[in-house]
């Protein structure tokens, strides 16, 4: 199924492409979501490209948009100008403003501004990190081991050349 128009409200159905202006999902799966205003509950989505993006109890491999919020979500990428995390996993997140995680786990969080409250991650990128965070590499380490990376792999590639 594929749909188009100016506002579309979706429960319980298998959906191809999704372009309106404002959508509003429930309990569905859709291959790809194009939008102003998306808002998901339940939902299971490959690509989701909007204005504003709400998911609740979702799960999504890319999110696209100017103000992204996930609510107990799982998002493989997420990129936005402000994004939001509550209780939710994300391995990739990149925001050009502010990034916010609430109780998340994020892997790699990069953003001008970081809030933080309770959260894990393995690497934070940022002007400005606020809050509580657990990180397993500081910029000192990811030097560290940039720097122990680059010398093996240049030691190998001598013993490779002989």
């Amino acid at each position: 199924m594929t749909a188009k128009s100016k506002k579309e409200i979706i429960k319980e159905k298998d959906v191809e492409i999704i372009e309106a202006e404002s959508v509003n999902i429930k309990q569905s799966s859709v291959r790809a979501v194009d939008g102003g205003h998306i808002e998901m509950q339940q939902v299971g989505a490959l690509s989701i490209d909007g204005d504003r993006i709400e998911v609740t109890q979702g799960a999504a491999c890319i999110l696209r948009g100017n103000d992204v919020s996930l609510n107990q979500s799982i998002s493989a990428v997420t990129a936005g100008n402000n994004v939001s995390l509550n209780f939710s996993l994300s391995p990739m997140v990149v925001s050009k403003e502010e990034a916010v995680s609430n109780k998340s786990a994020v892997g790699v969080m990069a953003a001008m501004n970081i809030k933080v409250k309770n959260s894990a991650s393995v690497l934070m990128i940022a002007n400005n990190v606020e809050g509580n965070v657990t990180t397993l590499f500081d910029w000192r380490a990811a030097v560290a081991m940039g720097a122990v990376f680059g010398g093996v792999w240049g030691l190998f590639s001598l013993f490779r050349k002989r």
